[in-house]
């Protein structure tokens, strides 16, 4: 049923332009990927001219991907533990990995939710989250690893049109200390949460999560 509502909505493209093949490369980041092994994932300069080489060497503009991938590259920070039988590694976002500055745009009406800068080597740093009504449901949407100005002036409860300016992709270390990159995610429940939800969940819990989160390629239409 989420995905029949969320598949009859018009979205503005969340980074201004649509994502396809001619600017746009699939980024894996899970075990698969052997290159993981060989680079320093806990160095951030290094972690970055890793995904940037990707990018360059395929002369695109943005990389993406992650929605309920099993991820090779928690084990960087401390903030994804719960114990050594249950890390959580099941990305529940979509990552668009772009340069730092690159805008962001409001996919469709709504209000600020929240907001707050999760700082912590590995967090989300600056985090919006947003409210929206999807024909008569309640849907939230996460972004995560801002620019920390993006937070200023912000409002809870403040409008947002569908293709407004919303926020910029942020640079590290203040992103939460990742290569620039957006995590975008939706979750038609908040769980009492505010400024900040889970991006990363356990085995054990991927199937609740799953159900909570949806693809968020229904909105940003790469597929």
């Amino acid at each position: 049923m989420s995905q029949t509502l969320l598949g009859s909505v018009r979205y503005f493209p969340i980074m201004g332009q649509p994502l396809d093949r001619s600017n746009t490369m699939c980024l894996d980041f899970s075990g698969t990927n052997k290159d993981l092994s060989e680079i320093d994932l806990v160095s951030t300069p290094v972690f970055d001219a890793y995904v940037f080489g990707q990018l360059s060497d395929a002369g695109k503009q943005f990389g993406i991907g992650g929605y309920m991938e099993h991820r090779a590259i928690y084990g960087r920070s401390a903030v994804f533990a719960t114990s050594e039988q249950d890390f959580r590694n099941i990305h529940l976002g979509v990552d668009i990995w772009a340069l730092a500055g690159t805008p962001v745009y409001a996919p469709l009406d709504g209000r600020i939710y929240s907001f707050r800068d999760n700082a912590g080597f590995g967090d989300y740093g600056p985090t919006i989250i947003l409210e929206h009504d999807l024909n008569g449901k309640t849907l939230y949407s996460l972004y995560g690893h801002l620019a920390l100005t993006d937070l200023e002036g912000l409002s809870l409860g403040q409008q947002v049109r569908k293709g407004d300016l919303l926020c910029h992709l942020g640079p590290f270390p203040e992103n939460g200390d990742w290569p620039p990159h957006l995590h975008f995610q939706l979750m038609w429940d908040m769980l009492g949460n505010t400024g900040d939800f889970p991006g990363v969940c356990s085995q054990s819990e991927k199937d609740k999560f799953q159900e909570i989160c949806p693809d968020p390629n229904l909105i940003i239409g790469f597929r």
